[in-house]
């Protein structure tokens, strides 16, 4: 079994795009002349009993646009290397080690781990022990720092912004406030980009404190302005304004998160006594097949991941620094989250067109960057500088001009 050969896994949540990564990992493996291994189940695959199958042209060929995994996934099961944030979880020496032999017999040249934050934590310590691996960012929620994109995310926000849509009719036709759940456990990009996407009033994020009163306000607003419907977009992992997140507590493992909109809708509806429907997409935003966008995106990511297992590049992963497709190391992919700024261009954006994020009333959504806790760059000084010079020059031009 002398020739080399690639091995590739999806791991944790499934997502729109997986099978776009095999096919590129399969087609630019192939190119380069290297055989390609799936194993099945993500990581749990790898050892006692190891599962794969020889991915060829043949059975990848007309997967580029299906949703799910051909290869299959799980977000639990022996390999789970992290239970919240940033807990890392130690994984036992022993099945490291029979990872290690799998990969040693099977010939492996570099295994491809397609994962978000918890399933590249894996990835880490696969390559700590000496495991050769490349990682791929896959999540929904886009909270991987080191990318300024994860495949599965676009294809979220599309069903997101879809349903909203479908939501904006039904609640102008009947005057109501309609909440719609979204899914984002740390990170609000998804309710943030589809609540501007698809027309939301208020959008309630895990980065941004609100109250009650804040919401109410806004949809008062709108109603003195002829509005009679509102729609409130609400990301899973939003606190609740006296703290703490809505789920269910799990042993040994990250909570599952859930509930929290039929909570607001209830206390909005006790407030302002007018009827309050609730919609939760839950697992519909992680089903379908990919946006073209994801495709692309992903299909980039599993060429490029095989060039860097071609190049030795072990222990890194692919990310897109647009318009490039570059890498960094695992361990800079998971050693932060990607959130949404407080004061970042897309709420500014949304301030801006006068959608309330419940943290003031509705007639205090000022441009952020008035705000004095902005703390200011030297690029800032530099610009600003300019800009006042620029200034005193027009000045000096115009006097001598009269």
């Amino acid at each position: 079994m002398s020739h080399k050969r690639i091995g590739i896994l999806t791991s944790g949540g499934d997502c729109p795009g997986l099978n776009a990564v095999i096919r590129g990992v399969v087609k630019a493996s192939s190119q380069l002349g290297y055989d390609c291994v799936g194993f099945l189940k993500g990581y749990e695959g790898l050892y006692d009993p190891v599962r794969y199958i020889t991915l060829t042209h043949k059975n990848t060929s007309g997967i580029l646009n299906q949703g799910g995994t051909i290869l299959g996934s799980t977000n639990k099961g022996r390999f789970a290397a992290t239970v919240g944030v940033a807990d890392r979880v130690e994984i036992d020496p022993e099945l490291l080690a029979g990872v290690k032999h799998t990969i040693d017999q099977l010939n492996i040249a570099g295994l491809v781990c397609i994962g978000g934050d918890g399933s590249l934590a894996v990835a880490q310590q696969f390559h700590e022990y000496g495991i050769p691996v490349v990682g791929v960012p896959k999540t929904i929620d886009n909270d991987l720092s080191a990318t300024a994109f994860t495949f599965g995310f676009d294809s979220a926000v599309e069903c997101a912004t879809n349903a909203l849509d479908r939501l904006h009719t039904t609640a102008a036709s009947h005057e109501r406030i309609m909440v719609i759940e979204l899914m984002g456990r740390h990170a609000g990009w998804i309710a943030l980009h589809a609540g501007i996407a698809g027309g939301g009033d208020v959008i309630l994020l895990p980065e941004i404190g609100w109250t009650y009163e804040n919401v109410c306000h806004k949809i008062l607003d709108r109603e003195s302005h002829g509005k009679r419907f509102s729609l409130v977009v609400v990301a899973e992992g939003a606190e609740l304004p006296d703290g703490g997140l809505v789920g269910e507590e799990q042993s040994g493992a990250q909570a599952k998160l859930g509930g929290i909109g039929q909570i607001v809708a209830a206390e909005i509806e006790r407030r302002l006594h007018r009827e309050v429907r609730v919609s939760v997409l839950g697992h519909l935003q992680r089903g379908g097949a990919p946006t073209t966008f994801d495709r692309v995106l992903a299909t980039q990511y599993g060429a490029h991941a095989v060039r860097l297992i071609v190049q030795g590049r072990l222990g890194e992963m692919v990310c897109y620094h647009p318009p490039e497709i570059e890498s960094v190391p695992i361990i800079k992919a998971v050693n932060k989250l990607r959130t949404v700024e407080h004061h970042g261009s897309a709420v500014q954006a949304a301030r801006a067109l006068g959608i309330s994020f419940g943290d003031c009333p509705a007639d205090e959504s000022p441009f952020a960057w008035n705000d004095i806790s902005d703390v200011a760059t030297s690029d800032d000084i530099e610009i600003d500088a300019e800009f006042t010079l620029d200034i005193a020059e027009a000045a000096a031009e115009e006097a001598l001009a009269e």
